[in-house]
């Protein structure tokens, strides 16, 4: 067996512990030993040596909330309309490189187009594909009301990533039918925004009745369950319901947040997305009614986040890496200073959110997103401190190496990019309408 030995680092264990320098020996895929015991047992078999000084060595980044197969799309029309099942598996398997060379040695994908999350997590696993290890769920479960896409989603059967159920039967036929193929996880869309809610944003689609029966049917088959709910009564109901894993959980009042913290329920805010949209939409062209939306999201959410994360409730960080504000390779750092800036935690609390507490959403809690004897040899090594400043992980030219299993990243490949395919993208006839005093200056 390979054995490595890592010295001379400023080591980071994703505990929350305060950083200390300690050798770390690889044994194959996973960490045999810190310190002394390290340093001895690699002078008495002869271990490779590899000197880190002056970098900061760290496990991995957990992104527990990516898109991989979306491709980056502008709008859910390009999303849903302009994707094609061949073409999407190909290039999911093109970006999917970019999160490892960014840092990102796990992540989860909850919903995936063509249910394409299955066959790219066993192609990386069978190391036909090259990138992080990955948990997928399979399409998500919507109501006849819809998700975030409104209109764009038909009353019945399914488009881009969505399921649409109605009926118990319908429920538990498609929850076994996902369970079948190999997910790891069941996704319900718990909230919706139809046009005239707008302004309002996210409603609850689903009876608390509705999401026992999700929860009962993928429980009974042992599957978790990971539910979107971007509004208070969704949250509460999904946690009383037995969801296991909750993304956003924004605007949750008091029997929301009580819900939460007396089960427990590990939250993953994902508040990249809406903090890129409110601080950077107008470089893109974003809606600034949606801007303005995203930032009462912010603040209307921040305080009861942080209040559970204090009561004990697990906080994980989530990108929303895969649409054109949040591409991949670039943002899976930045929900590490969203918790700092936003929440009020500490970098080395934030660091554990990107890292230890990640494990859970690969269903491999204490084998990922730690150094510790046992865990996964999943590392990263920085030039900087991110237990001064997060932003150091968003600096490509500082990550100095990446490990997966204890075999390293080629970091010196160039960045993936690729010409857009004919149909792939949304097509306009302009971007402003072209009326004739325009025409005529």
């Amino acid at each position: 067996m390979n054995l490595t030995l890592f010295t001379g680092a400023n080591l980071i264990d994703g505990s929350g512990a305060a950083p200390r320098r300690e050798a770390v020996l690889v044994a194959g895929e996973r960490i045999a030993a810190l310190g002394a015991e390290a340093e001895k047992r690699a002078a008495a078999e002869n271990a490779t040596r590899v000197d880190l000084s002056g970098l900061t060595l760290m496990p991995g980044l957990i992104d527990a909330h990516c898109h991989v197969t979306f491709d980056e799309p502008v709008s859910n029309d390009e999303l849903f309309f302009h994707r094609r099942p061949g073409l999407a598996a190909i290039i999911a398997a093109f970006n999917v490189r970019k999160l490892l060379l960014a840092g990102v040695t796990s992540f989860l994908d909850a919903d995936t187009i063509f249910d394409l999350g299955i066959d790219l997590r066993d192609a990386i696993d069978s190391g036909a594909v090259l990138g992080p290890r990955m948990s997928t769920g399979a399409h998500a479960l919507l109501t006849s009301v819809g998700g975030t896409a409104g209109r764009l989603f038909p009353d019945e059967g399914e488009r881009g990533y969505a399921q649409i159920v109605g009926t118990k039967d319908e429920i538990v036929r498609e929850v076994r039918r996902q369970i079948k193929a190999g997910v790891d996880w069941i996704k319900v869309h718990a909230t919706g925004l139809y046009p005239r809610q707008r302004e309002q944003g996210e409603i609850q689609v689903w009876s608390l009745d509705e999401l026992r029966t999700v929860v009962g049917a993928a429980h009974d088959l042992g599957v978790p369950v990971v539910a979107h709910c971007r509004n208070s009564s969704s949250t509460r109901d999904c946690a009383i319901a037995g969801v296991d894993l909750i993304l956003h959980a924004t605007f949750m009042q008091d029997d929301a947040l009580d819900a939460v913290v007396k089960r427990k329920v590990p939250l993953v805010p994902t508040l990249t997305f809406q903090v890129n949209l409110a601080e950077h939409g107008a470089k893109v062209g974003s809606d600034p009614a949606l801007m303005e939306l995203f930032r009462r999201e912010i603040s209307g959410s921040a305080g009861a986040l942080r209040r559970a994360y204090d009561a004990g409730v697990p906080l994980l960080c989530g990108s929303e890496s895969g649409f054109s504000l949040t591409p991949y390779g670039h943002w899976h750092w930045r929900e590490l200073e969203v918790f700092v800036k936003h929440l009020g935690l500490s970098p080395l609390e934030a660091i554990r959110c990107a890292t230890a507490n990640g494990a859970f959403a690969m269903r491999r809690p204490g084998e990922l997103g730690a150094i510790k004897a046992g865990a996964y040899a999943d590392l990263l090594a920085v030039d900087g401190d991110p237990s001064a400043d997060v932003a150091v992980l968003g600096r490509r030219e500082k990550i100095r190496g990446v490990w997966k299993g204890g075999v390293a990243t080629d970091l010196t490949q160039p960045w993936p990019t690729r010409a857009p395919i004919s149909g792939e993208r949304v097509s306009h006839y302009s971007r402003q309408v072209l009326t004739r005093e325009m025409a005529e200056g």
